[in-house]
């Protein structure tokens, strides 16, 4: 019999954490409940953070967004000014399952789940996305970069969980996209997801990029030489080469039935020069 806990706040769930050896957290629960069901997953408990106000919020903060770890891909989309400035870490969270999931699916949940081909992923680590991590031993930051490890595996320590995601301020004129190419319209999962997020100057140079892919490694990549292949450009054909090259060079997939190694590799290259297309045209439109 599974025990279950709603604490109101992080200290509380972090005590709820210390009480057993096998404590689940949820958040959304559109992954952790299908994969106890299935027996993927063993647990004593459940510990439910959506009662926590902290976790559950969008706040501005320095010019950026301070968002819950537990607020839904729905809420997201309904938010008006984080879909202005971060669009394209908006609509990769709201490629995460049907309408009905984004009512509970949530950023940290995501995150967490630590699948390569997790959609909003790529998107938060091109934008520079840090996250705060609580625990027995207080908080501390990590950026989503550096979060997944493996599949199914990341840097959490035993009793620790996400509280929020920081979204840095955008630049005066930049912009993000992602994009991702899936085998049906909609419902599926990522075989190759593409983050690139930018700044131009007035001229329309780009001054800086970040290019990030999911589900063509074992954790999602931040591509450096993919954004140095941006920098200094007007996304001429010449750079747009490049980014691809960059980009298809990084890969280290896997063959299996959604995708070969060949096929993920070359569709990296492609949707990184659509989404730096599309975040070019974003930060141009800022100016």
């Amino acid at each position: 019999m599974l025990t279950f806990n709603s604490p109101s706040t992080i200290e509380e769930a972090v005590a709820s954490l210390k009480s057993a050896p096998r404590l689940r957290v949820l958040a959304g629960g559109t992954d952790l409940l299908v994969q106890l069901r299935v027996g993927r997953l063993q647990a004593d408990g459940i510990v439910d953070l959506k009662k926590i106000p902290e976790l559950r919020k969008i706040t501005s903060e320095r010019g950026g967004f301070r968002i819950g770890a537990a607020v839904s891909g729905a809420e997201l989309g309904e938010h008006a000014e984080l879909k202005k400035a971060w669009p394209g870490v908006v609509e990769a969270a709201r490629l995460i399952g049907s309408t009905q999931i984004q009512g509970r699916a949530s950023l940290g949940g995501n995150l967490c789940n630590a699948s390569p081909a997790a959609d909003s992923v790529p998107a938060m680590i091109a934008a520079g996305a840090i996250c705060t991590i609580a625990g027995p031993n207080g908080r501390r930051e990590a950026t989503v970069e550096s979060f997944i490890t493996a599949p199914g595996k990341t840097i959490l320590q035993a009793g620790e969980f996400v509280v929020d995601f920081f979204l840095p301020a955008v630049a005066k004129q930049g912009g993000d996209a992602y994009l991702r190419f899936i085998p049906r319209t909609e419902m599926d999962i990522a075989v190759v997801g593409a983050a690139v997020n930018l700044e131009v100057n007035a001229a329309g140079a780009i001054t800086a990029a970040s290019v990030a892919l999911g589900a063509v490694a074992p954790r999602p990549l931040l591509v450096e030489a993919a954004g140095k292949a941006l920098v200094g450009t007007k996304l001429e054909a010449s750079a747009l080469a490049a980014l691809a090259a960059a980009a298809s060079a990084a890969c280290a997939p896997i063959d299996d039935k959604r995708g070969t190694i060949e096929f993920r590799t070359q569709v990296a290259g492609v949707l990184a020069r659509r989404a730096a297309a599309i975040a070019y045209e974003r930060a141009r439109s800022r100016a």
